[in-house]
């Protein structure tokens, strides 16, 4: 009997052993979503009176929800850049602006992405929605090269194309884009499965793709990284039959329904496939709203301007991290950005990182310590960034100097109330810098005298000039040019061009009473 029991003491010690080194095995899931021009007020759970985003809301109230968190970039292409790789746009020479469809460049292919790092540490990992970091040619910098497994989306914005129907059943858009160009291509992996895309299905397919990669690694057991990169709500908004009219907010309010409604059917992927409990899951926008569409268009909240500028409005931005049982609920006033995305996960997976200059810092004391952030400073690079002028702004602990500002180029109205965000305010230079106190004054809305705040200023220089001698500036990829014959096509070089790259018949509506089929 007592050897009996020796050996199941044994049995035991050993099963305990294998189901300790089983758990510690256990890598959590990652799942990044990435809402595309979603100011910081426009949330209701950001304070918007009038937006009904409750499975956001759910996020924001059992998550940590940031109040201070920064983009790279006021625009697109460089936001993601940086998002992906830790370092600031400057670097990996996305800059200045954002890719067109026929840009000759893209985002480097020797850029180590957080999908590469995760993939070689044996995640799975996937891509749903805009890219907009190049196409290249022969689809040489799609996300398949980039450490994604698998891509199904639009691989850059979708106001790059012809858009005529945005509302069920036939509601025209705001406006037709760009009617010259080739419709929008919807893209799995490599090859062109639409051209061009039915936006009023476009979220439906979306969501339908990232549930099923969920669905799939789970079963697997796979751990895995989901990027969820959604075309909403940026210009043209867009809805299909459930949600177009289904907001008081109006046709924007409709868009934002459709992503928050995607936002739950993610996380319900996660709850069916029992892997919510071991995902940590991130939400943020790319960068401020456009204010272009006036009361059409996102919000800033009570930020200063929008998209396209350094002011607080275009970079800082909604950010909600969740993980039930890892993380606590709150808010925090920690100053965090996309670029410490990809170290934090590095830290928290025991990842090593890549050997190149990184401009993120680890966010787990602020997510999982409830401590204060690795970070104190903040640079501001502007949409047309270039290496003569360099930085706009550095926030440095409350307080942000401006050395230069300019409006926001065509995503602000020349009648908006603020002169200083109009397309038509040119650019500024300041010496000294303008100062503002972001913790007491984040409209930016009183400038400091800088005669009683030199000290301040004098270290905000400094930061400025530590930063700006490790800045190795890439080649700008923008620069490289554009070639209309890289224009995504399901049938190239077929004639006539662009139409006859439409892989099945689309109609298309000036005006909802002027369909035509082609």
């Amino acid at each position: 009997c007592g050897i009996r029991n020796m050996a199941l003491g044994k049995l035991l010690l050993v099963i305990f052993v294998v189901i300790l080194a089983s758990s510690a095995e256990c890598k959590p899931n990652i799942v990044l979503i990435f809402a595309d021009d979603l100011g910081f007020g426009d949330l209701s759970c950001y304070g918007h009176p009038t937006s009904t985003t409750p499975i956001i809301d759910k996020l924001a109230s059992e998550g940590l929800v940031f109040t201070q968190f920064y983009t790279a970039s006021p625009v697109c292409s460089p936001s993601r850049a940086a998002l992906l790789t830790g370092r600031y746009q400057t670097r990996s020479g996305i800059y200045p602006g954002v890719f067109d469809a026929d840009s000759i460049g893209g985002l480097p292919l020797n850029e180590t992405t957080i999908a590469e790092l995760l993939k070689e540490d044996g995640y799975s990992t996937a891509i749903v929605g805009k890219w907009h970091l190049g196409v290249g040619e022969g689809g040489m910098y799609l996300p398949t090269h980039q450490g994604f497994d698998s891509y199904f989306g639009i691989p850059y914005s979708h106001d790059m194309c012809p858009c005529y129907t945005c509302f069920y059943p036939n509601i025209s858009c705001y406006d037709k884009c760009r009617v010259a160009e080739v419709g929008c291509p919807i893209f799995e992996n490599e090859k062109i499965v639409k051209q061009p895309a039915d936006f009023l299905t476009l979220a439906d397919n979306y969501t339908s793709a990232a549930r099923s990669f969920i669905l799939t690694e789970a079963a697997k057991e796979n751990p895995f990284f989901l990027y969820y990169a959604s075309q909403h709500t940026h210009h043209p908004q867009f809805a299909g039959q459930q949600f177009t009219g289904s907001s008081i907010r109006g046709k924007f309010g409709d868009a934002l329904n459709e992503l928050d409604w995607s936002v739950g059917q993610i996380l319900k992927a996660l709850e069916d496939s029992k892997a919510i409990d071991n995902t940590f899951v991130f939400f943020t926008s790319d960068n401020g709203p456009s204010l272009t569409r006036k009361e059409r268009g996102g919000s800033p909240g009570l930020l200063r301007c929008g998209k396209g500028t350094t002011w607080e409005g275009g970079q800082r931005v909604p950010a909600i991290a969740w993980w039930p049982g890892k993380i606590s609920p709150g808010k925090t006033p920690e100053l965090g950005a996309t670029v410490d995305i990809l170290p934090t996960l590095a830290t928290l997976l025991g990842i090593k990182l890549p050997p190149v200059a990184l401009d993120g810092f680890d966010m787990a004391p602020i997510l999982f310590e409830n401590k204060t952030s690795n970070r104190n400073y903040y640079i501001y690079y502007p949409d047309d960034v270039s290496p003569s002028e360099g930085i706009y702004a550095v926030r440095l602990n409350q307080y942000k100097a401006h050395y230069y500002t300019h409006g926001g180029f065509e995503f602000c109205p020349n009648d908006y109330p603020d002169t200083v965000c109009r397309s038509n305010f040119s650019k500024h230079a300041y010496s000294p810098p303008l100062l503002y106190d972001l913790l007491n004054d984040p409209s930016e809305v009183y400038p400091l005298d800088a005669s009683e705040y030199t000290t301040v200023i004098a270290q905000i220089d400094a930061k400025k000039k530590q930063f700006e001698e490790t800045m190795s500036w890439g080649l700008s990829q923008m620069d490289r040019g554009q070639n209309s014959i890289l224009e995504p096509c399901a049938a190239p070089h077929c004639i006539p061009f662009p139409t006859c790259c439409a892989t099945d018949k689309y109609t298309f509506c000036e005006e909802p009473q002027n369909c035509v089929e082609t």
